[in-house]
C-alpha cells in the first residue's frame, strides 16, 4: 500500500484532497466522483488539506465510510464504480475513495429534482458544456458522432471525390450501396451517417471548415492590415486536407543545399508532419463543438494547427510522456476511411509519426491542448532563432511556460487587442510567470503607464481567464 506521502507527491491531476467530509453541501467532493467516472477515473483523499496538502487525517473513519457510500449511491446516477479503503499512517487514519471511469456515462450528480455532469480539466472538476454532455452521451451509447444518422438520404449527396481516391489507393470504388454501408457512410435505414456527410463532396456541415492565414510577423493582427494571405476552405474532408496542405506549401520556403557530396533537401515544414497534424485535426476534432473550425496560423517563425475540441479523457497533452499519449479515437469511422485511404496509419500515435520527422532536429515541435482545443506548433526550419531551441527525445513535451502563456494569450485575446498591448502583457508575463503575485503599482512600473492604462491592462487578463485576483488588490496569472 502507498503511503500518504506517495500521494501527495505524487504529480497527477486525478487526485482529489479533502481536508474532511462535508455532508451538508456534498457537492464540493461529489462533483469530483462524476467528473472521475466521466473521463479516466481518479482518487479523493479525505484527511488531507487541498491547498498546503497538511496531513489532519479523520476522526471518525467508519461512519465517513458508510456515509460516503450512502451519498454516492443516492446522488451520483447511475452509480458509478468506486471502492473505498480506510488508510492508516503515522498514526492518523485518511480515507481512500477510488472511482473507476464508467461504461455508462454521463454520471450526474442529482440534488432537488436536478442532474449536473462534471468533468475533469487538469485538476479541476468542472461543469460538462453542451458539447462534453453530447458526447458523454454517445459514448455510453457506445457510439461515436460520426456514427450517428443525419438528415439526409443517399440521393441528396454525392461522393465523386471519396470514391475517385478510393480507386487510386486501394482500385476499388463506391460500387454499391453494400460498399457505402460497409464503409459507415450509410446506415441500414439508407440515412447517410454524419461521417458520410463530411466526406461527401458537398460536405455540408457548417462547423467543417478550415480557415488559414499567413501573418506578416510573429503575432496575429487584424486581417486587413497584418495577414499576407488568407483562405477558407469548405467542402469535403479530402478537399479540406488537400486545400490546407497546399496553403502551407504555398506559403513555405523550400530549397537545397550541399553537404559535402550530397545534396541536402530542406523546407521549412517537413511535408510528412504538416499532414499528419492536418489529418490529425480533421480526425480527431469534435464536431459537436458548433461555431468552431480548425485554424491553421502561419507566422514568420512558426506554424500552429489549431482543432476544436482537447483530449477524449479531459487531459492535457502536455502533461503526458510524448512517447507514451494513448492513441484514442473521437471519429472512427472517419479516422477507419483515412487509414484506408493511406492518409495515416491505422496503428499507434500520429505524434509519433509527426515526431519522427525531426529526430536529426535540435527543434521540436509541441503540443498543447486545454478544454477546448489541441495545438500542434512547428518551428520554421529556415527561422533563426536561438530561443526556441528545445529537445523532447526523453518524451517529455517541453513546452516553455511562455510558448504556452502566448498560445493562452493569442487565443482568448479580444479581436481589438492591439499588437501593442499583447507586446505589454507578454513583458508582464516573462516578469513574473506563473508564480510571482503582482499589483497595479507593479504594472505601472515595469511598463511605465499611468494608474488608468495598468488598470485596464490588469482587467483585461481577469476578463480574459489569464490572472485572477488572489489577496486584497494582487494578481496572479493562471496556468
Amino acid at each position: 500500500t502507498m503511503k500518504i506521502d506517495e500521494y501527495i507527491k505524487a504529480e497527477t491531476t486525478n487526485i482529489d484532497y479533502k481536508a474532511k467530509l462535508e455532508t451538508k453541501k456534498p457537492i464540493s467532493w461529489l462533483k469530483s466522483v462524476s467528473a472521475f467516472a466521466n473521463t479516466k477515473g481518479g482518487i479523493l483523499l479525505f484527511g488531507i488539506e487541498d491547498k498546503s496538502h497538511e496531513k489532519i487525517g479523520v476522526e471518525n473513519p467508519q461512519s465517513d465510510c458508510d456515509m460516503i457510500s450512502e451519498l454516492i449511491n443516492t446522488r451520483i446516477k447511475p452509480i458509478p464504480r468506486y471502492d473505498i479503503d480506510v488508510l492508516n499512517d503515522e498514526g492518523k487514519n485518511y480515507i481512500k475513495l477510488q472511482v473507476g471511469d464508467g461504461p455508462l456515462t454521463p454520471y450526474f450528480y442529482t440534488s432537488d429534482g436536478k442532474q449536473v455532469a462534471y468533468t475533469r480539466l487538469g485538476n479541476q472538476s468542472v461543469k460538462a458544456e453542451e458539447y462534453v454532455l453530447k458526447n458523454l452521451i454517445l459514448k455510453g451509447q457506445n457510439t461515436t458522432f460520426d456514427a450517428q444518422p443525419s438528415k439526409y438520404k443517399k440521393d441528396d449527396l454525392s461522393f465523386t471525390l471519396l470514391s475517385a481516391t478510393l480507386k487510386e489507393e486501394t482500385g476499388k470504388e463506391l460500387d454499391s450501396d453494400r460498399d457505402y454501408v460497409s464503409l459507415g457512410l450509410i446506415n441500414n435505414n439508407g440515412e447517410i451517417t454524419n461521417a458520410g456527410v463530411l466526406l461527401s463532396d458537398q460536405g455540408p456541415l457548417n462547423q467543417s471548415k478550415i480557415v488559414c492565414t499567413r501573418w506578416n510577423g510573429l503575432t496575429k493582427g487584424s486581417i486587413d492590415k497584418d495577414a499576407i494571405d488568407d483562405k477558407e476552405y469548405t467542402g469535403s474532408l479530402i478537399s479540406l486536407l488537400e486545400n490546407a496542405d497546399t496553403f502551407i506549401k504555398n506559403n513555405s520556403k523550400s530549397g537545397w543545399k550541399i553537404e559535402g557530396m550530397s545534396r541536402i533537401e530542406f523546407e521549412d515544414y517537413p511535408l510528412e508532419a504538416r499532414r499528419e497534424a492536418i489529418v490529425n485535426a480533421i480526425i480527431h476534432r469534435d464536431y459537436q463543438m458548433l461555431g468552431a473550425e480548425v485554424h491553421i496560423d502561419m507566422f514568420d517563425d512558426r506554424l500552429e494547427i489549431v482543432s476544436p475540441g482537447g483530449m477524449c479523457d479531459g487531459s492535457f497533452i502536455q502533461n503526458w510522456n510524448i512517447n507514451k499519449v494513448p492513441s484514442l479515437r473521437r471519429n472512427t469511422i472517419i479516422s477507419d476511411i483515412f487509414s484506408r485511404l493511406h492518409f495515416m496509419d491505422r496503428r499507434g500515435s500520429g505524434i509519433g509519426r509527426i515526431l519522427k520527422n525531426y529526430n536529426n532536429s535540435t527543434i521540436k515541435p509541441t503540443f498543447i491542448s486545454d478544454e477546448s482545443s489541441f495545438t500542434v506548433m512547428f518551428p520554421n526550419k529556415g527561422y533563426k532563432a536561438e530561443t526556441r531551441i528545445r529537445n523532447t527525445s526523453n518524451g517529455e513535451n517541453l513546452v516553455s511556460d511562455e510558448d504556452y502563456f502566448v498560445l493562452m494569450l493569442h487565443k482568448r485575446a479580444d479581436e481589438k487587442t492591439t499588437k501593442k498591448t499583447i507586446e505589454q502583457i507578454k513583458v508582464l508575463f516573462n516578469r513574473f510567470k506563473y508564480d510571482e503575485e503582482f499589483d497595479r503599482n507593479g504594472v505601472k512600473e515595469i511598463l511605465q503607464v499611468q494608474n488608468t492604462r495598468a488598470s485596464i491592462i490588469i482587467n483585461l487578463l481577469v476578463d480574459n481567464n489569464l490572472a485572477e485576483k488572489t489577496i486584497g488588490s494582487k494578481y496572479k496569472f493562471i496556468k
